[in-house]
């Protein structure tokens, strides 16, 4: 079982509080909760796209699996971000290997380990667009509650919200009722729209009071909910509160974009946010499918003949 600082650290790290998690001290390395908050911290420096300080915290030469892992996925995203595609499929060969590594007896590691080592690969698969060998690696039959979570937000992204309420109620039947059961779904409700919403409303709702928890990421998502309940003005306070604690991610950027274009901004206000949007995140979703809108709709403007004028 779980110590109470490590179940605190988890709880941060489910809930999308990757400031504060990061902000802790570390345990002392004799302490058995030194590698379990270790993993837990680097993984929120790689959440908050800062592979770099993840790579600083790591020990250089563990054997642990997961802090391989944890390593490798690390390496992955700063290979992403400067576009080196032999670097990028070197740390997807490292996770590869270590997926193999842990089907042994001999893996340095416990089960929670391995575990983590699926996690972490399928992360990095998902990334990469390798979604079979993603849902492969994480196994859907799986029964850690982790990589339920993951293989839930796989199906969501590919439009298949069947089979992520599968897993779902599959998981159901034996995962305790916890924090990370309960975010499963909200997740879920939050792109099916189940019930108007209200439960994933009133998830949001319920972890944004606890003191202890600071949480921009469920901000944006609260904010999320509520511009799909048309509760605008709520929505972009939400919003704007999150940009607050981290300025310029580009999820609620996006958000707030689509409030403003219902209402929540003034006309001059909404275009000079979208034009700031554009330039801060040129390679986002959101921008991608405007453009592209654009040139079609300029495609079918071009094919228009105006008709001359009835004399």
């Amino acid at each position: 079982m779980d110590s109470s600082e490590i179940y605190h650290v988890k709880q941060q790290f489910i809930l999308g509080a990757y400031k504060s998690l990061v902000a802790l001290t570390l345990p002392d390395p004799n302490s058995p909760d030194y590698t379990p908050t270790l993993l837990y911290q680097a993984r929120a420096h790689i959440a908050l796209n800062d592979p770099d300080s993840a790579l600083r915290l790591i020990p250089a030469g563990s054997d642990n699996v997961a802090v391989k892992a944890t390593a490798s996925l690390a390496k992955y995203v700063a290979a992403s971000g400067s576009a080196s595609k032999d670097a990028q499929e070197a740390s997807l060969e490292e996770l590869r290997d270590l997926a193999v590594e842990i089907e042994g007896d001999d893996a340095e590691g416990s089960d929670s380990d391995k575990a983590l080592v699926r996690v972490l690969a399928g992360t990095a698969f998902t990334r990469a667009g390798e979604i079979e060998e993603a849902l492969e690696t994480l196994g859907v039959d799986t029964e850690d509650l982790e990589a339920v979570a993951l293989i839930v937000q796989i199906y969501l992204s590919i439009n298949r919200p069947d089979l992520a309420k599968k897993q779902f109620e599959r998981s159901k039947r034996w995962a305790e009722d916890d924090l990370l059961l309960q975010l499963i779904e909200s997740t879920i409700g939050l792109v099916t729209g189940k019930d108007g919403y209200s439960n994933t409303s009133s998830f949001y709702t319920e972890q944004l009071g606890n003191p202890s928890l600071t949480s921009p990421h469920i901000l944006t998502a609260r904010g999320v909910t509520r511009i799909l309940r048309n509760e605008i003005p709520e929505a972009k306070s939400d919003l704007e509160e999150s940009l607050e604690q981290q300025k310029g991610d580009a999820e609620t950027l996006a958000a707030l974009v689509v409030a403003a274009g219902l209402g929540a901004l003034k006309k001059a206000e909404t275009e000079e946010l979208w034009t700031r949007f554009v330039s801060e995140h040129p390679d986002h979703p959101l921008v991608l499918d405007v453009a592209a809108k654009e040139s079609l709709f300029d495609e079918c403007v071009a094919k228009y003949e105006v008709p001359a004028l009835a004399a």
